[in-house]
């Protein structure tokens, strides 16, 4: 049963890291569109904050790729010297903390952008974005991120209950440099 989670979420996240990418090629052509324009002595205005919001969603939104595609540095010294399962147990703390503080982070930003809805806040900017418009995909992003770390969480959970660390290790663990060179 975990396996076809997994390969779900990593099919669902493929998707997710085309679009936010998609996005940040929108938003670099958005830029040198507007470099060029200075050039000639004019200009869109307000690159630099669209391209900050930008980049804030496509953090929240790209970090359950990572999760899924093992692109979370880790420092695995401990983890390296001990057997299947003692690495199995390494992997399932990294991911329970991993998920805990992702939690943590968006129930934390849900205030943010609630407090945006309820004040129609706007940036203190020339361009006057609401606020709401750019906190509401990141938001997302970070319950996406943290519901991705809780259901990878418990599939490999189940896997290393049922004793499969290969499994497990291929799903949560990590690459060392011997691995990379391979």
């Amino acid at each position: 049963m975990a396996q076809p989670i997994l390969a779900l979420l990593r099919r669902l996240n493929r998707w997710v890291a085309i679009s936010t990418g998609l996005m940040l090629l929108a938003c670099a052509g958005f830029v040198l569109l507007d470099i060029g324009l200075r050039q000639l002595g004019s200009s869109f205005g307000g690159t630099d904050e669209v391209s900050g919001y930008v980049m804030a969603i496509a953090t929240s939104w790209g970090m359950s790729y990572a999760l899924l595609e093992l692109g979370h540095v880790r420092i695995d010294l401990l983890r390296s010297r001990v057997a299947a399962r003692g690495r199995a147990m390494f992997d399932l703390f990294s991911l329970l903390v991993l998920s805990g503080t992702v939690t943590l982070i968006a129930l934390k930003s849900w205030p943010v952008l609630a407090r945006s809805l309820a004040n129609g806040s706007r940036a203190n900017t020339p361009l006057e974005t609401p606020l709401a418009l750019v906190q509401l995909p990141w938001f997302a992003g970070w319950l996406w991120f943290a519901l991705c770390a809780w259901v990878t969480f418990a599939a490999a959970l189940n896997l290393v209950l049922k004793g499969e660390f290969m499994q497990s290790e291929a799903a949560i663990g990590t690459f060392g440099e011997k691995d990379a060179a391979l």
